[in-house]
C-alpha cells in the first residue's frame, strides 16, 4: 500500500472536502482526487460518494478512516519518541492496558503502580471501558492487558487466559455526617439506613443482595451505580452508605473523608489480570502479577 494516498485520504476525510485538504497539503483537489483514486483502486472498494457537492465518507471509507487514524497516530508517537529520546538512552515499554469500569480506582492504581516503578522506563497507555468491549480490544491485539473484577467466561469468543491476582472483603463506609444518625451496631444499623449500591452489572452486586437477605437488612437504597467513584462522591456528601473493597479501605476512607462502617468476610471480590498470552512474557504484566500476588493481596 502506498501511504501517501492513505494520508491524503485521511488528510480529506478529516478536512471534510477535497478545497479545504487540498489547501491545507498545499496541492491541488485535482491531486487529491488522482491520489485518492488510485488508493480505492488499490483497495477494490469506493471510499466516497458525492452529497449534491459535498463528499461523504462510504461505510468502507469509515472502516479505512479508522484504520487510517491508528496508523497516523503511531506515526506521531513514534516521531515524538525518537526525537524527544536523548541518545543512547533507553527505549520506553509501551504498555497498553485496558481496566473495567467497574474496578475501583484506587485497586486499580495499586495493580498498575508497579509497572511504573521498574527499572526501565515504561509508557502506559491507560483505558476505561465496560469489560466486553476491552475484551474486543485484547482480541485485537490493542490492548497488552486487561485488569477486571470477573474472569473471561468461557462463553466469549475471544482467546484469552485469566491470571488470578487476588481478593478482597468489602467494607463499609458512612460520611460522618450519616455516621452519626445510624442506630445500633452493625450490620443491624443498615436497616433503613440509606444505601448507595453497585449496580447489577457489578461482579459483587449478587452477593450483596443475597447478604442482606441473609441477614434479614432492609436498607433504604438511594441510588444504583455504574462508576464506583461516583458512587463514593455521593457517599462523602452522605447521601448513603457504601460498599468498596477492604484492600485498599484506609485510602478509600481518607481520599472521601469517610469512616469504617464494618465489614464483611462474606462479600468477595476478585481481580483478574486477562491476557492473550497464557505465559506471560510482558514485562510489565509480570511486575503486575507477582506484586499483587506477593504485596497487595498476598496478606
Amino acid at each position: 500500500m502506498n501511504y501517501k494516498h492513505l494520508q491524503y485520504f485521511w488528510a480529506t476525510a478529516k478536512a471534510g472536502g477535497l478545497l479545504r485538504a487540498a489547501e491545507q497539503l498545499y496541492t491541488t483537489p485535482q491531486t487529491l482526487s488522482g491520489q485518492i483514486k488510485l488508493l480505492e483502486d488499490r483497495l477494490g472498494r469506493k471510499l466516497f460518494r458525492k452529497n449534491g457537492r459535498e463528499l461523504e465518507l462510504t461505510e468502507d471509507g469509515r472502516v479505512a478512516l479508522g484504520y487510517a487514524e491508528d496508523i497516523f497516530t503511531l506515526g506521531g508517537e513514534l516521531e515524538a519518541a525518537l526525537r524527544d529520546r536523548p541518545d543512547g538512552a533507553p527505549r520506553p515499554i509501551e504498555f497498553r492496558v485496558g481496566v473495567a469500569d467497574s474496578v475501583a480506582k484506587p485497586v486499580a492504581y495499586r495493580l498498575l503502580e508497579p509497572a511504573l516503578n521498574m527499572p526501565q522506563p515504561v509508557h502506559m497507555l491507560c483505558h476505561e471501558w465496560k469489560f466486553a468491549d476491552l475484551l474486543a480490544e485484547l482480541a485485537l491485539h490493542r490492548l497488552d492487558l486487561v485488569i477486571a473484577d470477573e474472569p473471561v467466561s468461557r462463553r466469549v469468543s475471544v482467546q484469552a487466559f485469566n491470571h488470578p491476582l487476588g481478593s478482597s472483603t468489602m467494607s463499609f463506609f458512612a460520611a460522618p455526617s450519616l455516621l452519626s444518625k445510624l442506630e445500633g451496631s452493625f450490620p443491624a444499623c443498615l436497616n433503613g439506613a440509606p444505601m448507595l449500591i453497585p449496580s447489577r452489572a457489578s461482579s459483587v452486586r449478587s452477593q450483596f443482595d443475597a447478604w442482606l437477605k441473609r441477614n434479614r437488612l432492609e436498607p433504604r437504597v438511594i441510588g444504583e451505580f455504574d462508576d464506583g467513584a461516583l458512587m463514593k462522591a455521593f457517599g462523602r456528601e452522605g447521601r448513603g452508605v457504601f460498599i468498596s473493597p477492604s484492600v485498599v479501605e484506609e485510602q478509600t476512607a481518607e481520599q472521601y473523608n469517610v469512616e469504617i462502617l464494618g465489614r464483611s468476610d462474606e462479600l468477595i471480590e476478585n481481580f483478574y489480570a486477562i491476557s492473550v498470552e497464557r505465559r506471560i512474557t510482558h514485562p510489565c504484566v509480570a511486575v503486575i502479577t507477582q506484586s499483587a500476588r506477593g504485596k497487595l493481596f498476598g496478606h
